[in-house]
């Protein structure tokens, strides 16, 4: 697993689809649901007519998790949900990343955020784990 200052990743062997799959299955695992599933690839080629590789940018909530950090800071729709993105690589390889929800939400500045941030947080990189790891099982 890769992170960086805003999001961590992993990268499959696998195709584009799959990956998707997976990776909603695996949000759904840690309790997230996908409010919206924005396919940038095609909107690009609607709007633009530019041809773009496979990429997708899943909106994962937690309505607990949610619910607990809305009602600490009204405002924070505004950076809801966290986003997933899954896009293609090449020769079969995949990337997908999460956004660090600790480091998102310490631009707000209230505290009685940090518990639900690094919660989420612990489960959005159960999730990159675990796909990763059914990546890596040999069929």
């Amino acid at each position: 697993m890769k992170t960086f200052n805003y999001g961590s990743a992993v990268e499959l062997e696998t195709e584009f689809d799959q990956a998707v799959e997976k990776t909603i299955a695996a949000l759904q695992e840690q309790g997230f649901g996908v409010l919206s599933d924005i396919d940038v690839r095609d909107t690009l080629k609607k709007k633009l007519d530019i041809d773009f590789r496979q990429y997708r940018i899943l909106g994962a909530c937690n309505p607990k998790l949610a619910f607990q950090a809305l009602s600490e800071e009204e405002n924070l729709g505004l950076l809801l949900p966290c986003n997933v993105i899954v896009y293609e690589l090449n020769n079969h390889r995949v990337r997908v990343v999460a956004v660090d929800p600790v480091r998102n939400l310490g631009i707000v500045g209230n505290d009685a955020l940090t518990p639900v941030a690094r919660e989420v947080k612990l489960r959005l990189i159960s999730v990159l784990e675990s796909i990763e790891a059914v990546a890596s099982t040999p069929a």
